[in-house]
């Protein structure tokens, strides 16, 4: 590879993030305009009051809004959590050389962590709130109901400790991804 098309290529992934990050943000937004104005659902109503069931027992979509976080949990701290929120951004930025953003599959967890992050701002900053709808449960055990950017945000979290499962030191103690020549043997 010449140095123009290496120039690229890292260009273009260090673009990665920053469009897994938006396409995040426009879903977790669309769909949270789509389940509070059009859907149709009453807020706070599960299934078979309102929303609806999708998988029988385990899976509905409802309309229901938080001020804190899951389980309720600070509720009513809605300026806090949007600190708190703006704080893990700026250390993402901050320490982006030691997370390791120039590989794709970081650029990949930080920016489905980021649209998550920002998804759930936005609510908290426009709306006093965030909307969920994605209902999970067991018979009449729920999970707490969460969002796109909610899930997101969980998604990277686990490819992270994947991630780091499987990084492998060579032999010089450079971290690489996935099994090295050596482990195959």
């Amino acid at each position: 590879m010449n140095d123009k098309n290496r120039i690229s290529c890292v260009k273009r992934s260090r673009l990665l993030l920053p469009v897994i990050s938006l396409a995040v943000v426009i879903c977790d937004q669309a769909s949270k305009y789509w389940t509070s104005h059009f859907s149709g659902f009453d807020e706070g109503a599960y299934p078979p009051f309102g929303g609806h069931e999708i998988i029988p027992g385990f899976f509905s979509l409802v309309y229901t809004t938080n001020t804190g976080a899951a389980w309720g949990m600070f509720s009513g701290f809605g300026i806090v959590l949007v600190a708190l929120g703006v704080a893990a951004l700026a250390a993402i930025y901050i320490f982006r050389n030691r997370l390791e953003l120039e590989k794709r599959s970081m650029q990949i967890v930080f920016g489905l962590m980021s649209g998550g992050i920002v998804g759930n701002i936005i609510d908290r900053i426009f709306l006093g709130r965030v909307t969920d709808f994605l209902d999970l449960h067991i018979g009449n055990h729920h999970w707490p109901t969460f969002n796109i950017a909610d899930s997101a945000m969980v998604v990277a979290a686990c490819l992270y400790i994947l991630i780091g499962i499987f990084a492998h030191k060579d032999d010089k103690g450079t971290v690489t991804q996935g099994p090295t020549a050596t482990d195959k043997k």
